[in-house]
């Protein structure tokens, strides 16, 4: 229930790691939240989110391998949940276990995972943080702590206090020439 937070997430600000095997094949790591030891840090999480806590360990991550790739996911913090989405390619080994394509696969968050691709490049969403520890109600894309939240935050979205939409219109259109922009809540523009 902490004020909202917006900032954009440009392209160019998002770091991509590159990295070879010993036969030369390659894995890109992209980090959205969460730093890759060594690495370039993403741009900052919302000031008053749990992401914002470091000691939290939030990290998402995308893991592309080429075909046959491998590459050792390194070691974070005791105690945090870790879970690897294998939502492309056929199969993947993940710490040596054969892992079937569109799974799910629970991983300790202390121990270093190797993870090498099947026949096809494949691809990995890393989601990894320390449990929040707090009950949770969802409907759609409503998150809240009690389900009566979520019939409030509902209300707030019909009555249109969930936020606005600063055009005339629901499809704007900008000239090509304006270029890459966000307007933001206060009004502040922020050009790319």
């Amino acid at each position: 229930m902490v004020d909202p937070h917006f900032a954009m997430l440009w392209h160019e600000a998002i770091p991509r790691h590159a990295f070879a095997d010993a036969a030369g094949r390659a894995t890109q790591v992209v980090t959205y939240a969460g730093t890759l030891e060594g690495g370039t840090s993403p741009p900052p999480p919302p000031p008053h989110s749990w992401a914002a806590a470091p000691e939290n360990g939030v990290a998402v991550w995308t893991i592309k391998l080429d075909a046959k790739a491998q590459w050792e996911l390194p070691a974070a913090a005791k105690d945090l949940t870790r879970t690897l989405y294998l939502h492309r390619g056929v199969w993947a080994l993940i710490g040596g276990q054969r892992v079937p394509g569109d799974s799910a696969v629970r991983v300790r968050s202390d121990a270093a995972i190797s993870l090498e691709a099947g026949d096809e490049e494949t691809e990995l969403l890393l989601l990894q943080g320390r449990p929040i520890g707090e009950p949770v109600a969802q409907m759609g894309p409503f998150v809240m702590n009690e389900h009566h939240q979520i019939g409030e935050a509902i209300m707030d979205y019909r009555r249109g206090t969930f936020g606005s939409w600063p055009w005339p219109s629901q499809d704007p259109v900008h000239a090509r020439e304006r270029g890459r922009f966000a307007v933001h809540a206060d009004g502040r523009e922020e050009l790319k």
